[in-house]
Parts: structure tokens; sequence; C-alpha cells
């Protein structure tokens, strides 16, 4: 099987893109390795975050353990339920996340409410905290999609354009992400068939890191507690609805053609924008203290 990935349009070929490595017998997924990295990394700054707005470093240490392990719970458990029809014939393979299926928008909603469930328990403003355990998310939304890429997955429809991805046909997770649209212009390389799609794994991590940059240029200046979060709700949800009209693996409300991930994006858009405006009015923060943490 070819192992090559190539953006012609921009003249990059990369050859030999392999989904993972063995130590001894045992295969260690790339996915897993790059999803593991973000979490350190995010967990990294999360922490640095907390100790600069005056949160005690342990305790936010908790949250983040307690709230990942339930976030990749509610992640597979999104992603079954959309999906059932695969896994109702064999359920016990629901287990299985090494065959992957983790759909960010479950973990973010399992982690929304962990956050929420813990920072009552530890009497602490929950959406201070979640503006700064919202950081952790978006750097690991950042890593995370770079797994996508190495898999061969969350893709979109055909395009010729700038950006354009050429994928090995034979290579192709899931034979049934591939369009009619795609087939009909394969792309014939030394003997390869290719096809031609966008990178939406790269769409939505550059997205993402558009966001996380704007956020780290304004977080000093926020004047209401839940500023960083609402603006992620609004601005990530904006992206994702574009980008995941875009995809070919869209998980579908059951019995209708609408993306289940387009319709939670409009809701984090209409619903983040209206916190938005309610708390900027009702509960601007008063201190300079405030204002700066």
């Amino acid at each position: 099987m070819n192992t090559s990935i190539i953006f012609p349009n921009l003249h990059i070929t990369l050859d030999n893109v392999g989904k993972g490595f063995y130590i001894g017998s045992f295969f260690i997924a790339f996915y897993g390795v790059i999803i593991a990295i973000g979490m350190l990394v995010g967990v990294g700054f999360i922490l640095k975050e907390a100790k600069r707005v005056g949160f005690d470093e342990d305790s936010f240490l908790d949250i983040c353990i307690i709230t990942i392990i339930v976030g990749v719970i509610g992640a597979r458990i999104y992603y079954v339920i959309f999906a059932w029809d695969y896994y109702k014939d064999n359920p016990i393979s629901a287990l299985n996340i090494r065959q992957g299926g983790l759909a960010i928008y479950g973990g973010v909603l399992a982690g929304i409410a962990c956050v929420y469930i813990l920072s009552k328990r530890k009497k602490l403003d929950f959406l201070k905290v979640m503006d700064v355990a919202i950081f952790g998310v978006i750097i690991g939304q950042i890593f995370g999609r770079w797994g996508n890429f190495f898999n061969r997955e969350v893709f979109g429809q055909y395009t010729d354009g700038l950006l354009a991805m050429l994928l090995p046909i034979d290579a192709i997770r899931s034979q049934s992400d591939v369009t009619a649209e795609m087939l009909a212009n394969l792309v014939q390389i030394d003997g390869v068939t290719y096809i031609s799609v966008h990178p939406t794994f790269l769409y939505e991590s550059l997205w993402n890191l558009a966001l996380l940059i704007f956020l780290l240029l304004t977080r000093k200046k926020k004047t209401f507690n839940g500023y960083v979060f609402f603006t992620y709700l609004i601005v990530y949800g904006a992206g994702r609805f574009w980008i995941e009209g875009v995809r070919t693996d869209q998980l579908k409300l059951w019995g209708t053609n609408l993306a289940v991930s387009q319709l939670i994006a409009a809701v984090c858009i209409v619903l983040g924008s209206g916190l938005f405006f309610y708390y900027k009015k009702n509960h601007p923060l008063s201190t300079p203290q405030e204002i700066n943490s």
C-alpha cells in the first residue's frame, strides 16, 4: 500500500507517511501519540494560566486529570451514539477506541459538565475556571487534528484548489468517505490512484491556532468572567459549522440528513453570543485586580 500524501498545488510530496510504529510487537498509532502530546501541552499551559490568574495549581491539576478522563469517555459515547448503525451488531467493539472514533464535541460537552461539577465542589467560580481550562481544549484540538492527517480521515469533498490534498485511495481509513465526485476525478501518479480532497484537518487546526493567538492577545483585557469561554463557543462554532459542511464523514442526526456537529456548532454560536453579551452587560468586572486576571 502506498503511504504518500501529496499537496500538488503547493508542490509538497510526503513519502512514507505511516500511521504509527511498533515497539516490539505492540503497534503505537501516531494518532494516540499526538493526542497525548496535545493533552500534556494543554495541561502545562492551563497550570501556568491558572497560576497567573491566582488559582491554586494543585486544585487545577486535579480538575485537569479528572476532566481529561471524563472528556475521552464523553467523546467515545457521543461517537458511538451517532454511529450506532455501525456498532449495533457488535456492541462490544464500542469499547475498542484503538479502532478510532472520538468525537470532539462529545468530549467538550462532557468536559464542561465535569468542570462545572468540580468547580462547585471546590467552591470556585465556574466561568473563571472555564476561561483558563478552555485554553487546554483549544491546544488539544490544534494537535489532535494532525492525528487525522496520519490516519487519512476527516477529509473534505473533492477539490483541486490551492490546498488540495492527494490521498492514495487504498490507504483511506473508510471507503464510505469516498464520494462519487472524488471517483470521477481520480488522479494517477506513477501507477498510484489518488483522490483529491479538502484537508479539513488542516483547516480546523489552523482555525484553532488563530483563535488561540487571538485569545492570548486579548485575555488580559477581559471585562467579565466567561469572556474566553464564550468567545471560544462563538468562534470555534463558526469555523466548525463551515468545516463540517465540507467533510464527507459526518455523523447524522437519526433519521435525518442533518449533520449533528453542524447543529451543535450553530447552538454554540447562538448560545455563546447570547451569554457573551449578557455577561458583558450584567456582570462586568469592577476592580483593576479582577480585570487584569
